[in-house]
């Protein structure tokens, strides 16, 4: 059912620890749901009646455009988190470690170490507040804040190209974006 290049491994990222399908933060894993709830519709309604008669459509809505949106979704959380522009915290304070130590030796032979804070990476967006606005030519990645959805980024996509790719050039855009101060308008 789910047809190339949209997925590659449905479930890549997946920890040793189980968690539902509820409380998961992989959002292809409920376009799953839909899908067994459809399949479990259809065939009820099969089983029930003679006169129904199976629909191949139903099943369109759901792996052209809810399947690969929902893997990109999931992509951009995990190439956004790796390149430090997305962050899954409830909370929203990044973990990671804003503070590097740097050891320096000088011609003598001796050493220093210093603590130095950074300043120039700007704060990671969270995952709960971005969602992907997705058609076969562009991809848009968008920032929901106080009910307000704008449209952040936005990139161009050949029909059959890789969602690893486009997820990519999304988190490189993003970057682009938190990097040129564009959040100063007021939206976070």
């Amino acid at each position: 059912m789910i047809r190339s290049p949209y997925s590659s491994d449905p479930f890549p990222f997946s920890s040793s620890a189980s968690t539902s399908s509820c409380n998961s933060l992989q959002r292809e894993t409920k376009v799953l749901d839909l899908f067994i709830a459809l399949k479990v519709h259809e065939d009820v309604m099969v089983d029930d009646s003679s006169l129904h008669l199976e629909r191949e459509d139903s099943f369109k809505d759901l792996f052209d455009l809810m399947q690969p949106r929902s893997r990109l979704e999931d992509l951009v959380r995990h190439y956004g988190v790796r390149e430090g522009a997305v962050h899954t915290n409830p909370s929203g304070v990044n973990v990671s470690s804003s503070s590097s130590s740097i050891f320096r030796v000088n011609n003598s032979g001796t050493g220093s170490a210093s603590t130095s804070k950074r300043t120039s990476d700007p704060a990671p967006l969270p995952f709960s507040a971005l969602s992907v606005s997705f058609s076969p030519r562009r991809v848009g990645l968008v920032l929901t804040t106080s009910g307000r959805k704008r449209t952040i980024v936005d990139v161009a996509r050949t029909r059959d190209e890789k969602l690893e790719v486009t997820a990519k050039k999304l988190v490189r855009q993003l970057k682009v974006w938190l990097s040129d101060g564009s959040r100063s308008s007021g939206i976070i």
